[in-house]
């Protein structure tokens, strides 16, 4: 190769690379949207080669007709849930005075108990000027889901179209051999495939047995607190321990004794056990990724990815020990292949 064409080639990774770069960075805002757009893609891919290849339909009007599936598979699914959590909400008494009593009673055992006022000044004070910031928050968050819906969408149907294309085209440009681009697109499909499908199922299986739990031990609002314990299945390590531990701890000090350790035992012996148990039986039908993968993923892929972090972490880290794998094996002589 002349000394021209290796200026023009490293010249070309040189402007990919920048130019990579700075799409991306600009791309971040919208990275929920387009991770989103792949997830469904990956679930729909099957339905939309079915109806364009075997039945010869038209790839645009089918790309619109799982859109519309898309839309009532999942948007509205996950709206109607939003929904029903602000009414419950908003059934709550919002008197101020019945609002403030509960925490000032708890205020009140937590200092009898252990001397610290929780009610301090101080403490008051910090929690006022966080409202305005946490308001904030909200609104931003609710006008950034909006954004990557549509997103994700607009994302989706384009993928949907060029779908096969575009599997060629990224087989084309991996930097592996044949048989390792085949496992590792393999590993991608069922490692997207199992969180997407399992991660869900798991945190409604988990929630609505909490929630059975609370309604058993007389938790108040325990639509409410089973609701919450869905969203905190995805949190590695503590779960829905975050919600069901401060519900022992509130109903101890209030003097529900009994039912706290109750909840405390019901929780620790049935709810953690469905999750290693439906874990268990997710494994068996799609990705048996490692715990640890699947642990540090989700609290590598929060940071990166936002809610989608709970799918795209465990890839990473997947993707991560794969590639390392195929070093050890093409480079390195060894012959053992990723468990």
């Amino acid at each position: 190769m002349s000394l021209k064409e290796q200026y023009w080639r490293y010249s070309l990774v040189i402007i990919i690379l920048l130019l990579g770069t700075i799409i991306f960075f600009k791309s971040l805002p919208f990275i929920s949207g387009i991770l989103g757009a792949m997830t469904i893609y990956i679930l729909l891919r099957n339905q939309m080669l079915y109806l364009t290849v075997k039945k010869r339909m038209r790839p645009s009007l089918m790309a619109a007709l799982l859109l519309v599936e898309t839309i009532l598979c999942f948007l509205v699914p996950l709206s109607l849930v939003v929904w029903l959590f602000v009414s419950k909400l908003q059934e709550i008494n919002l008197d101020p005075h019945s609002m403030i009593a509960p925490a000032e009673h708890v205020a009140d055992l937590i200092e009898q108990r252990i001397g610290y006022d929780v009610m301090s000044k101080s403490n008051v004070d910090s929690l006022l000027s966080m409202l305005p910031k946490i308001g904030q928050m909200l609104m931003g968050s609710i006008s950034s889901f909006a954004i990557n819906v549509v997103v994700l969408l607009f994302v989706l149907y384009f993928m949907l179209i060029g779908g096969t294309k575009m599997e060629e085209y990224v087989s084309d440009i991996l930097p592996f051999n044949k048989r390792n681009k085949q496992s590792i697109l393999h590993e991608f499909n069922m490692i997207v495939k199992s969180n997407a499908i399992g991660i869900p199922l798991l945190a409604l299986i988990q929630g609505v047995v909490a929630m059975i739990g609370y309604f058993i031990f007389g938790v108040p609002s325990p639509l409410l607190w089973g609701f919450l314990s869905c969203f905190a299945t995805v949190i590695p390590i503590v779960g829905t321990a975050l919600v069901w531990a401060p519900l022992v701890l509130y109903m101890g000090m209030t003097g529900h004794w009994g039912a706290a350790i109750g909840l405390a035992v019901y929780a620790v012996i049935v709810i953690a056990n469905v999750d290693n148990l439906v874990r268990f039986m997710l494994q068996k039908k799609m990705a048996d990724t490692h715990p640890l993968i699947t642990i540090f993923g989700v609290i590598i892929g929060l940071s990166l990815f936002g809610f989608m972090g709970v799918i795209f972490g465990p890839l990473l880290l997947a993707i991560f020990a794969f590639c390392v794998n195929i070093f050890k094996e093409e480079y390195l002589g060894e012959d053992r292949k990723y468990q």
